[in-house]
């Protein structure tokens, strides 16, 4: 079953208030928020991952708190959870809203990457031959794979003996790919500040979150819940820094300053992907400072089919220092 529902894609770079601007629309046109971050579907990574779930208010929320730290959660398991949002949100008549600053995850999302299932198995599909369609359907049954429920194509042999294989592969049912086309029609909303506000916001949000606990996380998270210095180093930025703080690699103001260049330097990167986002055609309509009545009237527009205004921000086209002759 394939949806093709009006979407609505919240990103930009960190510190950049996109949580308020998601909340703020979907307040407005009765939407749901789909988090695109590789850090908030962790329980407990709260601070140092920026839910700010205060935020969301009455607004109903999918993907943080989906998982425990140290559990294997990757792109695969992120594509596969987004997909059965998008589905159950439009099955449900409302608006989802995508919002997140993980830019892998929602280059995914938006080119439909193939992560496809497994490789053929000319054996096997030498015996799944001689079975019946309900011969097939019962041995897909007694493999009963965790998204069992996600797989539709039960009256079609081909498909069901393709679950079958998967399942017996990779452990699921459903492969994705390409066709499944869920952000065919989407609106790309990005927060625009310049780079220099953006840095400014970074350094003040850490400072926020320093004296807000995140220290306290972090270590709760090591003592009380048993997560290993070493998962949570992988975790980067925050969970990497303040672990090695707190295993007394270095003192705290080294922590801080490096924790907040490595910050700046994952600025750079997303700057970066979002570069690419444009030069491979994906237009993303840049809302400076965030501005919810701008973003909401591109949003009405694009809900009733009207033809959008060009973007007036370009990254793509947008230079820093010197090159820049109007000072973004």
């Amino acid at each position: 079953m394939n949806f093709f529902p009006k979407t609505i894609i919240v990103t930009g770079p960190t510190a950049t208030g996109k949580t308020a601007l998601a909340v703020a629309l979907a307040e407005r046109f009765g939407g749901e928020i789909i988090s695109v971050d590789s850090r908030q579907v962790f329980r407990g990574m709260d601070i140092g991952s920026g839910k700010d779930l205060a935020e969301y208010g009455k607004v109903p929320y999918h993907l943080i708190d989906v998982a425990d730290p140290g559990e294997a959660y990757d792109l695969y398991s992120f594509v596969r959870d987004a997909r059965s949002a998008l589905v159950d949100i439009a099955e449900r008549r409302k608006l989802p809203i995508l919002c997140g600053g993980s830019v892998l995850y929602l280059d995914a999302l938006l080119k439909g990457y193939k992560l496809e299932g497994a490789k053929p198995d000319m054996e096997l599909r030498t015996k799944l031959d001689e079975l019946s369609l309900a011969e097939l359907n019962s041995r897909l049954d007694e493999l009963s794979p965790p998204d069992l429920a996600e797989f539709k194509d039960r009256d079609n042999p081909l498909r069901v003996r393709r679950a079958i294989e998967n399942t017996l592969s990779t452990g699921r049912a459903v492969s994705l790919n390409s066709e499944d086309g869920l952000l065919a029609n989407a609106l790309v909303l990005g927060v625009y500040y310049p780079r220099k506000t953006v840095h400014e916001r970074v350094e003040k949000r850490l400072d926020a979150r320093l004296q807000a606990g995140m220290i306290d996380e972090i270590r709760d998270l090591h003592e009380k819940q048993n997560v290993p210095w070493a998962v949570l180093e992988r975790y980067g930025l925050e969970y990497r820094h303040v672990s090695e703080y707190l295993q007394g690699k270095c003192d705290y103001a080294l922590m801080r300053n490096t924790l907040l260049y490595s910050i700046r330097k994952f600025v750079k990167r997303q700057d970066i992907w979002f570069r690419k986002l444009e030069r491979e055609n994906v237009d993303i309509h840049w809302v400076e400072n965030g501005c919810v009545e701008t973003a909401a009237a591109l949003t009405e527009k694009f809900l009733k089919g009207d033809p959008l205004p060009p973007g007036s921000i370009k990254l793509s086209e947008t230079f820093y220092g010197t090159q820049s002759s109007k000072n973004h």
